[in-house]
This record gives C-alpha cells, sequence and structure tokens, in this order.
C-alpha cells in the first residue's frame, strides 16, 4: 500500500468516525429537546449564568465563572476553562508566519516569539479580564487558526501589579529553591498601555543512584555510585507596551531581556572485578544571553487593513562540558573537555493586508527572515595533568540562512454551522555554510492549508485541516559536536535540508454542559526529508536526513465536573496522549518508532473548591513514556517517572494572598538511563557491554504565596 492510498484510508476512517459521533451527538440533542420540554436543562448547553453561547456557536465564560477558583491573573483562569489546553507558539517555529497559538488576546495574535501567551496572560490581572471566549479558529478571520481557540477580551485601567513568589526543597539530595517567582505592574499613561515584568525561574534538581555495566552474558564488569545535583536560574525582565493612536490605529511593542545559568556537577565513584577504583567529575556548564525585540503596528489602508510586524532576536552563549577520572592507583589522570561558543540571531519582516470580498475574509502576507548561527567549538584532553587542545574543525562555522515567502488566504462563513478557510503560497530559502565544510544551496518550496469548521448543533464543533508545512532547521545540527559522558560524536552535515510534512488535523470539541466538556484531536503526518542521527559512509554518524516518515498524534482532554452528583466545587481533569511514529531504521532497514520521542502520556488532575471557603485542594497522577533512541554503535533509552504523583492543598485569602504547598513525587518516581553498547555497527557487530543506571529522586516540596497591590 503506497502512501497516498494509506493517507486517503485514514482520512476516509477519520471521517467516518466523526459522522458516527455526529450522529450519536444529534440523536442525544433530540433526547436533550425532549428534556428541555419537560423542564430539564439540556446537558449540550452552557451550563450556569456565568457561561453563554457566542454568535458563532463558541462559548464565553463571564469572570464571575472563575470566582470559586480566585484567580489572581488571565492564566489562571484560562487553566480552569474546562477541556481547554494552551498549544502552539513554539519558540523555535520558523519565522512568525501564520498564526499557531491556540491563544489570542482582544482578538489579535501575539508578534513576540520569545514571550508566550502563558507569559503574557500570567501579567494580566484578573480584574482586568471582561470575558473568555473558546470558539473554532477557522471562524476567525486569522488565517492560520483551526481548532478550539481562546480568546481573552481585557480591558484598560488604572494602576495594578501583582506578585508570586515560588520555592521548594528536595530532601533527598539536600536542594532548596528561595528565589523564584515574578512580579509585574500594568497600567496607562493616557494612550499608552503597559505591563513591566521581572521574572526568575528557578530550579534545583538530581539525584542519587547507581550503575551497574555487564557484558553481553549478564557478568557485572563495572558498579557505579553517583551524586548528580543540578541547578538552573533564569532570570528575565519584559516590557509590553500598547499605543492608540486612535480607535483604529493601534501600535505594540515588546521587549524581553533574560540570562540563563546552568550547571550540573555530577561525582563518580567506579569500581569492579579486575579494575583499578577511581573517581569520575563530569560538570556541565552554560552560560547564555537573550534577547527580543518586536514591534507590529495595524492601520486602514484603502478597502482594508495593513498589519506590519518586525522582530529582532538574539540567543548567545557559551556551554562547556568537563569529564575527568582520577585512578586511586596513582596513574595518571585521563580526561576531555568540550566548549561550544555560539551566537544565534533571527531577523523578520512582515507585513498582512486583510479586507472583506465576495462576502468572505481575504489576505495577503508575505515575510522575509534572516537566521544565523556563528560558533567555535574547542575540544581538548588532559595530557600530563593539564587540558591540551586538539584538532576540531568540523565543530566551528557559520550557516545562515535567507527565506521569503507570500501566502494568500481566504476565510468564509458558508453558512451559519459551517466555515472554510483555505491558504497557498511559496517559500524561498537560501542556505549557505561557512568553515571547514562550506556550501550553499536553494530551496523553493509550496505551503498552504485548507480547513472546514463545522458545528451541527450548538456545543459540538468538529474542524478538519489539511496543511502543507515546512519545518524549521536546527543550524547547531549541521556542525559537529561531542558528548563526553557517552563517548559518542555527531560529525558535521553541510547537506542536512529541512523537513517538510503534509499533516491532516481532526479535532472535535463537545460541551457537555454541567459536566464539563471534552475534546478528541488526532494529527497525522506524513513527513519527508526527516531528521534523525544516520550513518555516514566509512563510519561515524550524523544528524542526517531519512526520505520519509508518520507520526499520528491522538489527544484527548476531558474536564469532568462534580456539581450533578452533589459535590459542588469539584472537577477533574483527563488527558489522554498516545504518539504512533514509524521510519525506516537507515542502518539495518527496518521499521522503528522515532529516536528518543515521547509515545505515551497520561494525567489525571483532581481539584475541590470547597463551597463558601477559602480552601481548595487536590491531587495529580502523571504517567510518561518515551521510545528507545538509536545510535550506530548503541540503543538506550532515558526517562524519568515513569509516574510521579503529588498533592496540594491551597489557602486563597491568607491576609489576602493566595498560599499553595505541594508534595510531589510521592509514588517514588526515579531517573532511568539504559542502553546497549555495540563493538561498532548495531546491526552486525557483538554488544560490547549494557549499561543500566537508576537515579533516585525523593520526594519534591514546594511552595508559593502570589497577591495582588
Amino acid at each position: 500500500m503506497d502512501g497516498n492510498t494509506a493517507l486517503l484510508r485514514l482520512t476516509s476512517s477519520l471521517l467516518a468516525g466523526t459522522a458516527l459521533w455526529t450522529g450519536a451527538s444529534l440523536a442525544a440533542q433530540e433526547s436533550d429537546i425532549e428534556r428541555a420540554t419537560s423542564g430539564t436543562e439540556s446537558a449540550a448547553a452552557p451550563a450556569g449564568p456565568n457561561v453563554s453561547t457566542t454568535g458563532t456557536g463558541g462559548t464565553s465564560y463571564m469572570p464571575e465563572y472563575f470566582a470559586q477558583f480566585a484567580p489572581r491573573n488571565a492564566l489562571d483562569m484560562l487553566r480552569e476553562v474546562p477541556g481547554f489546553n494552551i498549544q502552539g507558539g513554539n519558540g523555535g517555529s520558523r519565522g512568525l508566519g501564520q498564526a499557531d497559538e491556540n491563544v489570542l488576546i482582544n482578538g489579535k495574535r501575539l508578534s513576540s516569539k520569545s514571550d508566550s501567551a502563558s507569559d503574557q496572560l500570567a501579567r494580566i490581572p484578573a480584574d482586568k479580564v471582561v470575558r473568555i471566549e473558546i470558539v473554532d479558529g477557522t471562524t476567525l478571520d486569522i488565517p492560520g487558526l483551526t481548532g478550539q481557540v481562546a480568546n481573552i477580551f481585557t480591558s484598560g485601567g488604572g494602576l495594578s501589579g501583582q506578585f508570586e513568589w515560588r520555592g521548594g526543597f528536595r530532601p533527598l539530595t539536600d536542594r532548596q529553591e528561595y528565589f523564584g517567582g515574578e512580579a509585574s505592574i500594568s497600567g496607562a499613561l493616557g494612550k499608552l498601555g503597559y505591563t513591566l515584568a521581572f521574572e526568575m525561574t528557578n530550579n534545583r534538581f538530581g539525584g542519587v543512584g547507581t550503575g551497574l555495566i555487564s557484558d553481553a552474558n549478564g557478568t557485572l564488569i563495572e558498579t557505579q555510585d553517583f551524586y548528580s545535583p543540578g541547578a538552573f536560574d533564569q532570570p528575565s525582565v519584559s516590557a509590553n507596551l500598547t499605543y492608540d493612536f486612535s480607535d483604529e490605529v493601534t501600535a505594540n511593542l515588546n521587549l524581553s531581556y533574560e540570562k540563563e545559568f546552568f550547571d550540573r556537577n555530577q561525582t563518580e565513584f567506579q569500581f569492579g572485578p579486575n579494575l583499578v577504583d577511581r573517581n569520575e567529575r563530569s560538570d556541565r556548564k552554560n552560560r547564555e544571553t537573550e534577547y527580543e525585540i518586536s514591534a507590529d503596528i495595524e492601520f486602514p489602508l484603502g478597502p482594508g487593513r495593513l498589519k506590519l510586524i518586525g522582530l529582532e532576536g538574539f540567543e548567545g552563549g557559551v556551554f562547556t562540558q568537563t569529564l575527568v577520572t582520577e585512578f586511586a592507583d596513582g596513574s595518571d589522570d585521563t580526561g576531555s573537555r568540550f566548549i561550544s561558543d555560539a551566537d544565534e540571531g533571527e531577523r523578520i519582516g512582515r507585513a498582512e493586508y486583510s479586507w472583506n470580498m465576495l462576502d468572505a475574509d481575504w489576505q495577503i502576507s508575505g515575510e522575509a527572515a534572516f537566521n544565523r548561527l556563528d560558533r567555535v567549538a574547542s575540544l581538548f584532553e588532559v595530557v600530563d595533568g593539564d587540558f591540551v587542545e586538539i584538532a576540531f574543525p568540523e565543530g566551528t562555522g557559520g550557516v545562515t540562512e535567507d527565506r521569503y515567502e507570500s501566502i494568500l488566504s481566504v476565510s468564509k462563513q458558508i453558512t451559519d454551522r459551517l466555515g472554510f478557510q483555505t491558504s497557498g503560497g511559496m517559500e524561498f530559502s537560501n542556505i549557505k555554510q561557512t568553515g571547514a565544510a562550506a556550501n550553499a544551496r536553494k530551496f523553493k518550496r509550496p505551503k498552504g492549508s485548507a480547513s472546514l469548521a463545522w458545528r451541527p448543533q450548538d456545543g459540538l464543533d468538529i474542524s478538519l485541516e489539511l496543511r502543507r508545512s515546512v519545518g524549521q532547521l536546527s543550524f547547531g545540527d549541521v556542525l559537529a559536536r561531542v558528548f563526553l559522558d557517552q563517548g559518542n560524536q555527531n560529525d558535521g552535515n553541510n547537506e542536512l535540508v529541512p523537513e517538510q510534512s503534509w499533516d491532516l488535523d481532526l479535532e472535535i470539541s463537545k460541551n457537555l454542559g454541567a459536566w464539563g466538556s471534552t475534546t478528541l484531536s488526532i494529527v497525522h503526518r506524513r513527513i519527508e526529508d526527516y531528521i534523525d542521527v544516520i550513518p555516514l559512509t566509512g563510519g561515524g554518524e550524523a544528524r542526517g536526513n531519512i526520505d520519509k516518515a508518520t507520526r499520528t498524534d491522538f489527544d484527548w482532554n476531558t474536564t469532568l465536573k462534580f456539581d450533578p452528583l452533589g459535590i459542588p466545587g469539584a472537577q477533574v481533569d483527563l488527558e489522554f496522549q498516545i504518539v504512533e511514529t514509524n521510519v525506516r531504521d537507515p542502518l539495518d532497514g527496518i521499521d522503528r518508532p522515532f529516536s528518543g520521542q515521547r509515545n505515551q502520556r497520561y494525567r489525571a488532575e483532581f481539584r475541590h473548591d470547597i463551597p463558601r471557603s477559602d480552601i481548595a485542594y487536590g491531587t495529580n497522577i502523571f504517567y510518561s513514556r518515551n521510545n528507545q533512541y538509536f545510535r550506530r554503535g548503541e540503543v538506550g533509552r532515558e526517562y524519568e517517572g515513569p509516574t510521579f504523583a503529588n498533592i496540594f492543598i491551597e489557602h486563597k485569602d491568607v491576609f489576602g494572598l493566595t498560599v499553595n504547598a505541594q508534595a510531589g513525587n510521592l509514588l517514588g518516581g526515579d531517573g532511568f538511563f539504559d542502553r546497549t553498547v555495540y563493538d561498532g555497527s548495531r546491526d552486525v557487530d557483538p554488544v560490547l557491554f549494557v549499561e543500566n543506571r537508576v537515579a533516585r529522586i525523593g520526594p519534591i516540596f514546594r511552595f508559593s504565596v502570589s497577591g495582588n497591590f
């Protein structure tokens, strides 16, 4: 069966399933009508006086709906919308392109990449939220949006602010977090609205454990007792400014600046039969600076509106990894060091012209994006007790990409219950590489999408989209790098090209009335030029392209409220995610899943806000599992858990503050690393050794205090 036949059969199956669900829903609607005529509320209708239906069939939540949760900001409110999860907004996406984040603020998409929707929503005080509407993206005049989209409407007003302190500790590894949190202030000076924020992301982590290395027959070769503490600190400042020149002309300016400090220092005592006892130190350090400046302005022009967007982003820093082994018998130390000093930048200019014609919304857009990477990589080894540099020219070089695209989009409401959106255009790019493997390539690729949004009844939304996508190339994959702790190396590849894919997305969302909401999403991708670690002729391996691959994501999110059961204020959020992937292994030619990617994720979260009190409590349990990774000479798996559980209690008015305490990892989830290493290539050579490592994480306690001013 060829790829097109498989895609056609999948599409037919999805549409057949949709029809069955719709038929069942329409039958349920008839029953709802019967119940309504007998004085019983329809289960498909929005629940409560603070929830209503929008003009396009979406659901509108008023601030009073969220009162039981005592939210401090818009993000707190959105998290309590039944069945909705924030998606998209990947900072590593290709340029700005069409909208992909399923959150709008006052009907507008965000022009910033480093500042996500979650970041900006967390800085909007709850008392400035007028309402939150959940609608199907295809019903909006914003190209690229399909499925459930949250549109948060806010008001201006006087000066206000909020803050949150976050702390925690891990008894097993004696690691404390004292300085996490955020503070923001927002207000207006005439026509200028502003939000200023400072945030400190603060994390302490690590584990204590044992590793065992055995030969192919299971005979123990070596034991490793290790302690692996780590620290991550990321202070950042940001400013979001809005200026209303008039009722029809608004400009936005977004500024952000952050530093990153990452350290992980592992000590390991290694011993075994016929081996000299030794101590090994593995240190990783990353120091990074990042900033972004983005701005946009929208104004009337002719029969439509023109929006201009500009963005300048930069990320630079030094990554260092050092591995040193000391022997108990006095032998000379051995060791290596890898240093990567890299600067990355992105500059984007985009124009969008929107107008109404033939009872439809049209938009033509043009974008120019210029990406760059300059990296100097150095490799050292210990000689007579000192680090001496050795040649590593493949790790140093520069990569640039100049990219241009133009897209024409049209959106039309065919009927009150059926909407259509389509777009099409071309992308042109020029990738150049300097250094030891200089090269230049040019590409011309089509892009576009077509989507339908159908609302067969109130409370039931179905969207289907077919999209042609082009992925963003990670420039670091073009250059060589080493992994000292595992003894591996990726060579450079100056022929690496971005992935392309045909994506088919189906989303079905059902409002369950007083019971909550449920959303099923199925995404099938047929990928060309899939990027993975591939073997090289003559030995070695590098990040390279594989002709084709497939990926299918099944994601089901449900919120069930317990009010109809006589337990007001209680609800459970459920998430089930299964990812099926397939690619032909470039070494042995056998089909296998994607290397190292997650294939399962399950989450259940219970929360009870006790009526007529300021107390809430709850628990959640989370399970995640990923595929094995595959290299030329080894196969392994690295993961944590796989099951984590925690409990929390919250008081929403302690002298006007919200205080939350959590106890995590109650089921004793650990960190695992297992691998089988071969004496050459895994397709033809025998097993050299098997390594199994378990790191005990222990309980995790976290606290937070938040308030407004």
